[in-house]
């Protein structure tokens, strides 16, 4: 995760010195707004990839004498079947007709949309 954390890393700065620079050339704020959001969005993942090199250490993906086989075995718990999925989907289609429709449907969708992300976050935080 090294070398993803140093790409994002070099595409978060990209778009910082082109942000920068476009502030300062224009006055359109649009395109300030889209060129920082781009920026912080690059370096969240930058810094998600240094912390997980971090936390777990360097992958077999990350050695350059690296077989196929040292990636073998478990990789990950996968959950088996969830009613949260459906829930969550329709919490946003419902806060979406919410925005059209009026404030009382857009909060009704945002509690269904909330209970079944919180759902999916929690439901197997023990393993």
């Amino acid at each position: 995760m090294k070398a993803e954390a140093y790409l994002f890393g070099g595409v978060a700065a990209f778009f910082f010195v082109v942000d920068v620079v476009y502030a300062l050339a224009t006055l359109e704020p649009a395109g300030v707004a889209a060129l920082t959001v781009s920026c912080l969005m690059a370096a969240v993942v930058s810094v998600f990839c240094a912390m997980n090199h971090r936390r777990k250490g360097a992958r077999p993906e990350d050695d350059r004498r690296g077989e196929v086989m040292h990636r073998a075995g478990r990789l990950d718990f996968f959950p088996p079947k969830s009613g949260y999925p459906p829930l969550t989907a329709l919490g946003a289609a419902v806060a979406g007709l919410g925005i059209v429709f009026g404030l009382w449907l857009f909060l009704i969708g945002f509690g269904l949309l909330m209970a079944g992300a919180f759902g999916m976050v929690f439901e197997f935080h023990d393993r």
